[in-house]
């Protein structure tokens, strides 16, 4: 039950995160969240990767997602491959790439900026050695480390999520202060639960013994 609750929170994430990116292909710098980063919009760099950013985050939540599944991993395991490859190569070429340089504009000066780069640094690393690790055959070890990766993919709802919880209960903090906090809630809770799903053996259990996939 607890599976199919996260899941279906993880799909409705998704479904909301593609909401949010539809009125940005407009390409409208006035468009909602870019009204509060006019000072750097006309960086290239910035704004490339913002677009980037935006237009693919619901294919990693996804394709992450699908990681996961038993189904595929066991019965169809080419899609599993499939869409292991295409969350790897958004991740490390699209994704983190342009997450990393958006991550020095952040709003909440150097405290969530650093946050967001700490995050950026750690979503490359752990998906590469994810990928590494499947190449070596090395199965146990790579649904871990994949499992941190998704652990900071879903950062993008948590964050929503937190900022969404602070505004429903009326929690009276600064803006900036509230920035602050939810930019490091939002992976940082994350990455503790994966790490109790590795070590308490609950992830293995789930997807059952790595070492038999072909």
């Amino acid at each position: 039950m607890i599976r199919i609750a996260a899941v279906a929170a993880i799909l409705y994430g998704a479904w909301l995160m593609i909401l949010l990116s539809l009125p940005y292909g407009t390409f409208d710098r006035y468009t909602d969240f870019l009204l509060t980063k006019q000072l750097v919009y006309h960086i290239k760099s910035w704004r490339f990767s913002f677009y980037i950013h935006v237009f693919v985050s619901t294919i990693v939540l996804l394709a992450g997602l699908l990681q996961f599944s038993r189904f595929l991993l066991y019965r169809k395991p080419q899609v599993h491959r499939w869409t292991g490859k295409t969350y790897a190569a958004v991740v490390l070429f699209l994704s983190g790439p342009s997450g990393m340089v958006m991550s020095f504009y952040a709003n909440g000066r150097w405290p969530a900026r650093t946050s967001f780069i700490i995050l950026s640094f750690l979503w490359l690393l752990f998906t590469a050695l994810g990928w590494q690790l499947a190449m070596k055959r090395r199965w146990s070890a790579h649904s871990h480390m994949m499992l941190r990766s998704y652990a900071l993919t879903l950062s993008a709802i948590t964050l929503r999520f937190y900022a969404y919880l602070l505004g429903y209960f009326n929690i009276a903090l600064h803006p900036v202060t509230a920035y602050v906090l939810i930019s490091w809630l939002s992976w940082t809770l994350n990455l503790l639960l994966a790490e109790w799903m590795i070590r308490s053996g609950a992830l293995d259990r789930w997807m059952g013994k790595p070492s038999t996939i072909s």
